[in-house]
């Protein structure tokens, strides 16, 4: 079994290629998917994120407001690495689960771990190989605006808050290009998971 992760910048393609490889037959595991799992109402995670950032990062419903405490701790290193302690360990846990079952269903899987801090929490040590999605800064400026509603100045920050791409290719592995066309993308992301396959 190979365990491989799979990172990029915000708004680069990361999750299209993810889904590009569950597609072509790996197995994909979200870190994003698994944070949103430790921080449902009542959870542990959830009681120590309202206790360090207050009742104002709920919605109504008592669910995390995302989108709030997103705007509470990006630009705040402080703030940022106190809600990664309260996160990260759980999500952690949640991956290494999961990759278990995976390999004793298929000895010969290639497991894709989809987490957009993969260099940030060092957690490039715990995976075998790494891929990094990259585009370049006015794509993602543009998609962020247009998914995520952000203004300019608020999408360049959330940007910022992460380390610099330029960084993160230099450490990776293997390089995709999340702003080719589909099919090119596509085809590229089966030829790497044939080469992945070799290799578990």
């Amino acid at each position: 079994m190979i365990l491989v992760g799979l990172t990029g910048g915000v708004a680069t393609g990361k999750s299209t290629v993810a889904e590009m490889f569950k597609q072509c037959g790996a197995i994909v595991i979200d870190a994003d998917e698994l944070a949103r799992e430790v921080v449902k109402p009542g959870k542990p995670a959830w009681r120590q994120i309202v206790k360090t950032f207050g009742k104002t990062v709920l919605n109504p419903d008592r669910t995390l407001n995302r989108r709030e405490l997103g705007a509470v701790v990006f630009g705040n290193r402080t703030k940022l690495r106190r809600l990664e302690l309260i996160i990260h360990p759980r999500v952690a846990r949640g991956q290494e689960r999961l990759t278990k079952q995976a390999a004793q269903k298929d000895p010969h899987a290639v497991v894709i771990y989809d987490v957009p801090l993969l260099f940030e929490a060092q957690i490039d040590k715990r995976v075998d190989l790494t891929i990094v999605v990259t585009a370049d800064r006015d794509t993602q400026i543009a998609r962020l605006k247009k998914r995520n509603g952000l203004s300019r100045s608020q999408a360049i920050r959330r940007i910022n808050s992460q380390m610099p791409l330029a960084k993160k290719i230099q450490r990776a592995d293997y390089v995709l290009y999340g702003t080719r066309p589909r099919p090119s993308l596509r085809r590229q992301v089966g030829q790497l998971l044939k080469s992945l396959r070799l290799l578990a």
